[in-house]
């Protein structure tokens, strides 16, 4: 796992790749989508909410798994080039400071219902929104759902 500013020290000359998310059980989905996100560039930069943050948009039972579980899962993916771990819901300080090439989002996501902050932030980076195709069936949600049943 990375520090942001560490991140930012190796980006000169190359095509950076912005995601972010909570990441919480890693699933087929997630790794499809970093697969093919990591395709559109050199470098594949990956944000994960801090656990305060997934609380707040997930509900108290979760995360499941803590941060720093998390983001080393995700840091020893062979897609995945960094890890950062940020403590916004919102993640346009992050995008108006790494100023990615491309933007991906999972499938399921538009620029309608994304978040407008996040929407323009990337507008004003130049940064190309890139909306991956969402893999039907796969969901932390559905997970956990099938381990209760």
């Amino acid at each position: 796992m990375y520090k942001l500013e560490d991140i930012l020290s190796k980006f000169k000359d190359n095509s950076i790749v912005l995601t972010n998310g909570c990441f919480d059980i890693i699933h087929r989905g997630h790794i499809e989508y970093l697969n093919a996100s990591k395709t559109l560039g050199d470098i594949l930069v990956v944000g994960i909410n801090k656990d305060s943050s997934v609380k707040k948009l997930k509900g108290e039972t979760r995360p499941i798994n803590n941060e720093l579980d998390r983001a080393y899962v995700l840091s020893n993916l062979k897609c995945v080039d960094y890890v950062f771990i940020f403590d916004d819901v919102n993640f346009k300080t992050q995008i108006l400071t790494i100023r990615p090439t491309i933007y991906t989002k999972a499938g399921d996501y538009t620029l309608d219902n994304m978040n407008k902050e996040e929407r323009d932030a990337l507008i004003s980076v130049n940064a190309e929104i890139k909306f991956m195709p969402f893999i039907e069936n796969f969901s932390t949600t559905k997970t956990i759902n099938k381990i209760k049943s």
